[in-house]
Order: C-alpha cells, then structure tokens, then sequence
C-alpha cells in the first residue's frame, strides 16, 4: 500500500487524538490573517522563516508564545476553532482531547468567561455539524510556576464546562519539575478532574517517575525518556499507564532521537506499554494524524493490524466512557474489517 492509499484507507477509520494544542493548529494562512489583524501589516517571509526555526524544545515554546501573541481578543479563538474543525475533519477523527493554555492570554487581559463562552459556541457547532466530540484540558502550565498553576486552575473551577474535563502540564519541563505542582494535581484529582502531564520530553526518566509519584497523571505526555529506564517501563506495563506519544515533534526536539526510525514508541508497543498517536503541534512541526500513521507503517515498520491497534489504543486511553471506548474500537475493527 503506497502513501497515497495508506492515508485515504486510514482517512475512513474512526481515530482519536488526545494530544494536541488547540493554538498550534492553526494554519499558516490563519496565522498570517491574525499577524494582520495585529500589527496592521503583512507577515513577510523572512518573519515566516523566523517564527518556525528551533532546533530544541525551549526554542519551540519561545515560537508557541509568538502565536500566542497575534491573538488581540478573545474572538481570535472562533479562528483557531475553525482551523481546529478543518484539521479533525481532514484527518478523520472522530474524538478528540485537546489542551489550551489560558496564561498568556489571561496576562493580556482576555476574559476567561468570554474564552469558555467561544470554546463551548465552537465544540457545540462542531459535534452537530460533524459528529465530532472535542474535550479540552487546561494546560496549568509549567513556564509561570505553581502559584499560577493554582490561578489557571480556580478559573477552571470558577467557570464550569462540560467541554473541559481537566488539566494537563505542559512548558519548559526542565525549568518546572513536575513535583512543584503536586498541590494543583491533589486538589484537581480529589476534585474530580482528569490530570494528565507532558514529562520525559526534554528530561530523564525521573520526570516521569514524578509526574506518577508526585501528581498521580493519569497519562504521560510524550513520555519518550521512559527508554532509558527498564523498571519504569514494566511499571507503565504493569499499570497500563497510556503514553500520548508524538514521534515528528520528539525528532524536532532532538532530545532523544532525531530519526523517526529510531523513535521508541516501537520497542514501547513491542513491550507491552499502552501507546497512542498524536501530532502535539501540527503547524509548528509541518505534520497531521494520517502522517504520524504513515510514519509508523513506513519508517517503524507497523503492520496493519499493529496500525488497528495503536487507533484502539488511543480511545482505550481517552477520558471516555468504557461503553463508548467499546463502540468506538468495534467501529475501528469494522472499517478494518474492509481492508
């Protein structure tokens, strides 16, 4: 099966994606209109170039608060709602977790309120257009500190939505230790919030093993670092701990591997471990879901049936009901079933 065929097959099969940014979906044609709206101008080519050159994680979340930064009001997120709605419907995704990060937002003086309002209009419109479910977790936010951590989530608390089911923790993780945010995750987990945690991204195998003993995450972000430690992987076996797993942006990052052909998510899926894919940032690392699979098939070497797997896998590890995991992964055999 060429690449042409793999993703119109895969296009038809219901999938999920539980980590993705809801900012980082935005085209560059929509990037472009809110530069205008911002600064009054064209974006040149060279601001273009600029914007998407990193070569490590740090330099990425500098180019993430860029985008940030284009946004001048709360309306701003009908566009990325709209990019978002494109992205689910080209990709054939039927559910979808998706994390916005408030603080830079609420630092330039949006209205939360005014936020939730958009996001719940927009995920309405686009299960009744579509049939498509979109949650959201708030990323709290490791680049402002705890004490920030702790606003983000009393605003979750203060405006309740039935689209937002938890937190997350994402940013600069070797400038956050997953362990300072302990207080947020206790509270949001007796609370009864979802928590889940971006670690070994950018850092060992230890930040894992914090964001299990610290926060208790009920899925790990990434989780690529996990390789270099044999006990942590029997645990996450033994505990059937999902790992939300995004091989282009961890080869962009370069932390760990460069190549796609050496991601670890093969020898995680071969273990055992409960693996999922997903894109984190489609715009900012020029990928989509049906490229994630092409990857997996073509570059580590997954059979269809491996490929079935790791879609199931992503509604097992969702924050789902266990009859609309069972329906989802019985639809995804059935289209499998066509092949």
């Amino acid at each position: 099966m060429n690449k042409s065929e793999f993703k119109t097959f895969l296009r038809s099969v219901p999938k999920a994606e539980i980590h993705i940014h809801i900012e980082a979906v935005v085209s560059l044609a929509g990037i472009k209109k809110m530069y205008k709206n911002r600064f009054g101008k064209e974006m040149t080519k060279e601001e273009q170039t600029e914007l998407f050159s990193y070569n490590d994680l740090n330099g990425f979340i500098q180019a993430f608060l860029k985008v940030q930064d284009l946004f001048i009001s709360e309306k701003d997120f009908n566009i990325v709602f709209k990019e978002l709605e494109k992205y689910l419907v080209k990709n054939g995704i039927s559910y979808c977790e998706a994390f916005f990060a408030p603080s830079a937002f609420i630092k330039k003086g949006f209205s939360y309120k005014k936020m939730v309002e958009i996001f719940h209009k927009q995920i309405s419109r686009i299960k009744e257009k579509h049939g498509i479910t979109i949650k959201l977790l708030m990323d709290v936010s490791r680049t402002f500190g705890c004490d920030n951590a702790m606003k983000n989530y009393e605003m979750l608390k203060s405006v309740p939505c039935e689209d937002i089911i938890g937190i997350g923790l994402g940013g600069a993780e070797s400038k956050g230790p997953a362990k300072d945010f302990a207080p947020v995750y206790e509270l949001a987990l007796k609370e009864g919030y979802k928590a889940v945690a971006h670690a070994g991204e950018d850092v060992g195998p230890e930040s894992i093993w914090d964001s299990i003993n610290y926060l208790h995450s009920q899925r790990i972000g990434h989780g690529i670092t996990a390789i270099q430690d044999e006990k942590l992987m029997d645990y996450c076996v033994q505990q059937k701990l999902p790992f939300e797993v995004c091989i282009t942006s961890n080869t962009f990052t370069k932390k760990v591997v460069k190549l796609a052909r050496f991601h670890p998510i093969r020898k995680f899926f071969d273990k055992g471990m409960l693996v999922t894919v997903n894109t984190d940032d489609p715009v900012f690392f020029m990928t989509t879901l049906l490229d994630e699979y092409w990857i997996c098939s073509k570059s580590l070497k997954f059979t269809m049936d491996e490929i079935k797997q790791l879609i199931k896998n992503s509604f097992i590890a969702s924050f789902i009901s266990d009859n609309e995991k069972t329906e989802y992964c019985n639809q995804v055999d059935a289209a499998f079933a066509k092949l």
